[in-house]
């Protein structure tokens, strides 16, 4: 139904973005790729990469309320925890086309903005036996799909 291209992240919901950033760092001897506040979606952000070489890197997110009241009762009942999985996929809009026309329960219908300047997604836990799975397109993979989208309508038919 939809191509995944890769494990982007694993998230991890914790009271303190920092504190927890600190700890897993000095555990694991992961680097910090990005630090950021996702208005949006009211939650700070850290990202660990898990490959040292940097190329394609998985990483760690660690996502904290920063205003978001749903995250908030989530780390509230459950402490730190696994929050959800995303993968980079390809096509992003034609995949939620393809799993919203095939009746997959969606939290987004369309992808909106996300940490890193990437667009994402999230499905219902409902869909995939009750974990949370994001999807994403990197900012470079949505103006390849902008760029090709001006080409097509630039082009005769």
């Amino acid at each position: 139904m939809i191509k995944v291209k890769r494990i982007d992240h694993v998230a991890i919901a914790v009271a303190d973005r920092d504190e927890a950033a600190g700890r897993l760092r000095g555990i694991f001897q992961l680097a910090e790729s990005a630090r950021e506040h996702v208005a949006g979606q009211q939650t700070d952000v850290a990202f660990l990469d898990c490959d040292v070489r940097g190329a394609g890197a998985t990483a760690i997110e660690l996502i904290a309320p920063a205003g978001n009241a749903s995250l908030q009762r989530f780390v509230d009942k459950r402490g730190p925890a696994l929050h959800h999985i995303c993968f980079e996929v390809e096509d992003l809009d034609g995949a939620l086309a393809d799993l919203k026309a095939a009746g997959v329960p969606l939290i987004d219908d369309v992808a909106r903005p996300g940490a890193r300047g990437h667009r994402v997604a999230f499905l219902h836990p409902a869909a995939t036996g009750g974990v949370l799975f994001e999807l994403c397109a990197p900012p470079a993979a949505h103006a390849d799909d902008t760029i090709k989208a001006d080409a097509k309508a630039v082009l005769p038919s």
